[in-house]
């Protein structure tokens, strides 16, 4: 039988864009898919345990693509996509893929279609032009001069444009293959492809007029394959107490660790947290246990609470365990995430911008006694476990590269 191939690409500008895909990748039948996989050198120990076919390509560096946000500016050049559009040809006349799968590698947009191949790009629900949202301005310039209650209105106010401004540089680079525009709205261009699927649930994030090309994934779950760290299995960590886990992530606000354990050293929990080697931590409290990397799905088990960056592979580990969330939230894509999780119920948004240690400690203490957080954290997990992404994503295979009637293309 002749095995489908299929290419994953990553755009490596944070540690989310490589193990979302590889978590999919892995869930595929070898026996049925010869599974290739794409992205930037650096990410060597994410592949220990992968049996694929990996192949080299290049993404802007991390922290440029942080700093971007950081400043509200766009991220990619038209220069910039138009060399990725040049590298995805070539990786795809090499590979021959008979569909590709992209994560936040938006040049597929319009590569794939240059080739004629099968596209299919994963995102979050809540950058869907078919799901409301409610924005809440992030950390930006703005509000370092701002007040956030006038910081607010003024980026609702701006919002559209600076998603037309931000959705510029791919479409000039689709006028200049002879590909049609995509329009101003930002969202368009993160979630343009022949099939769309969300790393998500409609619970979180419902659907309006959602065309039946966008799929509902779940949760794609996927941590490191590392070692543990010696302490892992230390008798204080069964001592009876609440466990925090901590993680502020590769694209969190890294520096606010320190404080963070520093907020949580005067309660009677006990603290696992992970650095994502962003930051060294010299003072460690007595109560808290750190690592680089920690294996995220396993500390969300153990612990009553997470604190993370308000992102969505930390804050799904959380909720697939059944643990309430708290956020706090560095960039747009951060607070849109927790805006679902708190209209649930089952988390707590706090600023990075504005972050008092008090105010953590206080949340904290809230949140571990809150048996509707719980409730909801619970409820939630029953709904993620209801949408397991393997079946889906190969129902969503099947149906991309169905036979179109009359022998037409899908």
């Amino acid at each position: 039988m002749t095995r489908t191939k299929i290419l994953f690409v990553a755009e490596a500008v944070t540690l989310a864009h490589i193990g979302r895909p590889l978590s999919l990748a892995q869930g595929l039948d070898e026996d049925a898919y010869d599974v290739h996989f794409a992205c930037a050198d650096g990410y060597d120990f994410c592949f220990r345990q992968a049996a694929l076919r990996r192949w080299r390509i290049d993404s802007i560096p991390s922290q440029q693509f942080l700093q971007a946000l950081a400043k509200g500016k766009p991220v990619y050049t038209e220069s910039t996509l138009l060399q990725y559009v040049a590298d995805d040809l070539r990786l795809l006349n090499t590979v021959q893929p008979d569909l590709v799968i992209g994560d936040f590698r938006l040049s597929l947009s319009v590569s794939a279609r240059l080739q004629r191949i099968p596209y299919m790009t994963v995102s979050n629900a809540y950058w869907s032009p078919h799901v409301r949202q409610h924005y809440t301005v992030p950390s930006l310039p703005l509000t370092s001069v701002l007040p956030i209650w006038l910081a607010n209105p003024l980026f609702r106010l701006i919002r559209p444009l600076a998603f037309a401004a931000h959705a510029v540089p791919l479409n000039r680079v689709r006028r200049q293959h002879g590909l049609p525009s995509l329009g101003s709205d930002l969202r368009r261009t993160y979630t343009d492809a022949d099939r769309t699927l969300y790393a998500d649930i409609p619970q979180l994030f419902a659907p309006q007029a959602m065309p039946p090309t966008h799929d509902y994934l779940g949760a794609v779950i996927w941590a490191p394959p590392l070692e543990l760290p010696d302490w892992w299995q230390r008798a204080e960590l069964s001592s009876g107490r609440p466990i925090i886990y901590v993680t502020l992530g590769s694209s969190g606000q890294g520096q606010l660790l320190p404080r963070v354990l520093r907020a949580l050293a005067p309660l009677p929990v006990t603290v696992l947290a992970a650095t994502a080697g962003t930051i060294r931590v010299d003072a460690v409290p007595p109560n808290a246990f750190v690592a680089p990397f920690l294996p995220g799905d396993a500390a969300a088990r153990r612990a009553s609470l997470v604190i993370c960056n308000g992102g969505s592979p930390t804050s799904q580990q959380a909720l697939t365990a059944g643990v309430p969330v708290i956020g706090i939230a560095g960039n747009l894509d951060q607070f849109l995430n927790m805006h679902g999780i708190v209209g649930a119920g089952a988390g707590l948004l706090l600023r990075a911008d504005r972050f008092q240690e008090t105010a953590l400690r206080h949340a904290a203490t809230r949140m571990l006694d809150d048996a509707q957080a719980r409730l909801a954290a619970r409820q939630l997990a029953a709904a993620f476990q209801a949408c397991p992404p393997a079946p889906r994503l190969l129902a969503n295979i099947r149906a991309l590269l169905a036979p179109a009637p009359h022998g037409g293309q899908p």
